[in-house]
């Protein structure tokens, strides 16, 4: 037997060498997207899966963008970067991973990026023969009553075989010998153990004791075996063992049940009488897991629990209880103890894959975390459903049997959120329920979908005019809703009104709008510009605004004198006549309020620098006229009078309201007479009567002055004398402050013109003046008498003096003369 079974585990040991070498790999795609392998167990570290990337549809090319990686609570596989073929990572033990389970898989997800999908991969481990089977105990004792009629049945236990199918325990053999043999039971669980018959009667008397060898046998090929040594002593006379009052017990239990809970009460009788009807109970033999759960009272029979009980863990249990009487006598019962499941255990969720951020335009059904949820508890307690808490735009999708797919139910806005918190919330379907919670954190990554927004759609700017070039003029601010350089706004200018774009400039960055140059009120009052905000996406996205500049005025204009026109201040550059250019005519028959003539001006300011207001400020006759004040007109305030001179000069000045206030002069000549051919031929006469006049003053005054000069030579020598003793009287001081480089006279222009009908001048310093006592001051020039007697009012211009800007103009080098009853010039 040694040598059969020595070749029995060579031809093993040869099969399992050929297996990987002839392994066929079954793969095929679920309709739930699922892979499914075959493969023995016990193959090395890096045999061969199959071709996952293959079956997955993806060649060599894209692996590295789509980044095949494998996700499992325990890494059994693993996948090769290089070429996407599944292998083994780890040593596949079948009894291991899945127990006495018929069927063992290990299952786990293939993730895939680029777009985010994963595939459920199922690797089926088909059993190997790889483990014999064995006994709990390696001898058996049992002591059989010489009287034991054939027949007889004894319990021997079961041997264990940890693997299933045809690998997995088949049968038991029994050495041959002249008394017992053994018989194959199965109980309703499938588990198969030996019963010890009796054929033929016992002798003590011939044979004590008998030895025989017990062998357990699989179905594998070649078959594994285990044995065990039978050692049976033959007792004396104790004819009735007990007797159960069943063969088999079953009762169930709740997996929550406290240890020292009562599980079952088993009852044997005995007929004999005395010592040998004496029962004691014990459990037979049984694995070491299930002596730890369970403990029989010997004298009642009561089976109470000793340890908690987990119905994830062990379903059922099957006891072997023993009735042995005081002759050791025993009988056998079997008691099935079904472990009822308790919702005990919440559900499980495992985040496999988070696919964050997310760009906010991801379409609809974008999945953007993959979820795993496992209950161990069964049935309806083990029955879980998922769902998401909080407000946000996310769906979860089962992809298959607890695995979910979180995806967008909707378009993102990262406007709105930049992010989703949402809590994963699974239940299973027990009473009461119980529940698992994972937070899910979802950034949201921004896309260029919003074009900068101005604060306002229209600006308007008040700058007034003249100001400095580069003065502020308003500051324009968009805001874009997008972040990064998505959201940073840059300015420009985008046209506007004609001829706007040389007027303002913007600053990129601030969006301030600055003048270019200095602005005109009276050129242009108000322009618009449009202002581009543009942000730096790609594509880059803009808004326009439009902004409206309005000049305010500033009073940088005086007021222009329409009429009087301005060569009509003075009379004629020369000529024989002094009649001016234009002038009106007054009847002397004029009563008060006689509309003489208007001032007309005009201001290119606007508003209150455009006001005007007229005011007289000079006049030959100042009581014979007035102005008015807004109007203009030149009235008479009194009846002209014989007295009244024929040619009268009237001075008026416009003012604006502007501030500082501005103004202009207007002078109208007017000439009293009933009407203009009478009053011609009266100014011809005057005017050549003034011109013989003017040759006889020349020659008078000619006469004097060699008279004068030689009177005042005389006199200057007398007082220099007398002042280098006493010094420089009073009068003289005055005088000596004036030093002139060239002779003549040394006042001013229109020094005795005034308001007033006096006027008196005081000695003044001409600009130019040289150190005292350079040279002798010029005999002072004589006026002749008949000039003095024939001179016009003060203020009158000569005959060389020309009219301009509307202002009185005087020849500031010719000498003026007074009426003496008018007005007094003192050379």
């Amino acid at each position: 037997m040694a040598v059969r079974q020595r070749q029995s585990r060579q031809r093993a040991v040869g099969r399992a060498v050929l297996l990987p070498a002839l392994l066929l790999v079954l793969c095929c795609r679920a309709a739930a997207e699922r892979i499914r392998y075959a493969i023995p167990e016990e193959l090395g570290r890096g045999s061969l899966v199959g071709p996952l990337a293959r079956d997955l549809g993806l060649s060599p090319a894209e692996l590295p963008a789509r980044k095949l990686r494998l996700s499992a609570e325990k890494q059994y596989f693993t996948v090769s970067g290089e070429n996407g073929n599944l292998y083994v990572s780890e040593r596949l033990d079948r009894e291991e991973m899945c127990g006495e389970s018929a069927s063992c898989s290990v299952s786990f997800e293939a993730l895939v990026q680029n777009p985010l999908n994963v595939f459920h991969v199922e690797v089926a481990i088909q059993d190997a023969n790889d483990n014999a089977p064995h006994f709990l105990q390696d001898n058996f004792q049992l002591e059989i009553s010489e009287l034991t009629s054939p027949g007889a049945r004894f319990y021997l236990g079961i041997a264990e075989d940890p693997d299933v199918g045809s690998n997995s325990l088949q049968g038991y053999e029994l050495e041959s010998n002249a008394y017992f043999e053994v018989e194959v039971k199965e109980s309703q669980d499938g588990s198969k153990f030996a019963e010890l018959v009796l054929r033929r009667a016992l002798d003590r008397e011939s044979e004590q004791s008998v030895r025989l060898v017990l062998t357990a046998v699989d179905g594998g090929d070649p078959p594994r075996s285990g044995t065990a040594q039978l050692c049976i002593n033959v007792t004396d006379a104790n004819d009735n063992p007990p007797v159960f009052a069943q063969d088999r017990y079953r009762t169930s239990l709740r997996e929550d049940a406290p240890p020292g809970s009562t599980v079952l009460n088993v009852s044997a009788s005995d007929a004999d009488a005395g010592t040998n009807a004496r029962i004691t109970y014990g459990f037979g033999k049984m694995p070491a897991k299930v002596l730890q759960k369970f403990v029989v009272e010997a004298e009642s029979g009561t089976i109470r629990l000793q340890e908690a009980l987990d119905f994830e863990d062990t379903r059922a249990f099957s006891l072997a209880v023993e009735a042995r009487d005081g002759g050791g006598l025993v009988a056998h019962c079997e008691v099935e103890v079904e472990v009822l499941d308790v919702n005990d255990n919440a559900p499980e969720i495992t985040v496999t894959s988070v696919s964050s951020p997310v760009p906010e335009d991801a379409p609809a059904g974008t999945v953007v975390a993959l979820l795993k949820v496992r209950d161990r508890d069964s049935g309806e307690n083990g029955q879980v459903w998922c769902e998401l808490s909080g407000e946000a735009p996310l769906s979860m999708v089962s992809s298959s049997v607890g695995s979910y797919k979180v995806v967008t139910a909707s378009a993102l806005d990262r406007e709105q959120a930049s992010e989703h918190r949402v809590t994963v919330v699974a239940r299973d379907r027990g009473s009461p329920s119980l529940s698992s919670r994972a937070s899910l954190v979802l950034e949201v990554s921004d896309v260029n979908d919003n074009a900068p927004v101005f604060e306002e759609a229209a600006y308007s700017a008040y700058v007034s005019e003249n100001n400095a070039a580069g003065a502020p003029v308003v500051r324009v601010r968009a805001r874009d809703a997008d972040a990064g350089a998505n959201g940073r706004v840059s300015y420009w200018l985008a046209g506007g009104s004609a001829g706007a774009a040389p007027y303002v400039s913007v600053e990129a960055r601030s969006g301030a709008v600055y003048a270019q140059r200095s602005f005109d009120y009276e050129q242009c009052r108000e322009f618009a510009v449009a202002v581009r905000a543009q942000d730096g996406g790609a594509p880059s996205r803009s808004s326009t605004a439009t902004v409206r500049v309005f000049v305010l005025d500033r009073n940088d204009n005086a007021p222009r004198v329409l009429w009087p026109p301005a060569a009509a201040a003075g009379a004629s550059g020369s000529g024989a006549s002094s009649l001016p250019a234009a002038f009106e005519v007054v009847p002397r028959s004029a009563e008060a309020g006689y509309l003489v003539g208007k001032v007309v001006a005009v201001d290119a300011d606007a508003g209150r620098n455009a006001w005007l207001s007229y005011e007289l400020v000079q006049a030959s006759e100042p009581a014979l006229f007035r102005v008015g004040l807004h109007s203009g007109e030149v009235r008479t305030a009194r009846a002209v009078s014989e007295r009244d001179a024929a040619k009268q000069r009237v001075v008026a000045v416009v003012k604006d309201h502007g501030q500082p206030a501005l103004s202009a002069t207007a002078t109208l000549h007017v000439v009293l007479a009933e009407s203009l051919q009478e009053a011609l031929p009266e100014l011809s006469e005057r005017a050549a009567g003034a011109d013989s006049a003017a040759e006889l003053q020349f020659y008078l005054v000619l006469a004097l002055a060699l008279l004068s000069a030689l009177f005042l030579l005389s006199v200057a020598l007398a007082v220099l004398a007398r002042l280098r003793r006493a010094g420089p009287p009073a009068v003289l001081r005055c005088l000596g402050a004036q030093r002139f480089s060239v002779p003549g006279a040394a006042f001013p222009a229109d020094f005795c013109e005034g308001t007033l009908p006096y006027s008196y001048n005081l000695c003044v310093a001409p600009a130019r003046a040289v150190a005292e006592g350079a040279w002798l001051p010029p005999p002072l020039p004589s006026v002749p008498a008949e000039e003095l007697l024939g001179a016009e009012p003060c203020g009158k211009p000569t005959p060389s003096s020309s009219a301009g800007a509307g202002e009185p103009s005087t020849d500031a080098d010719a000498p003026q003369v007074c009426k003496p009853s008018r007005s007094r010039c003192f050379p």
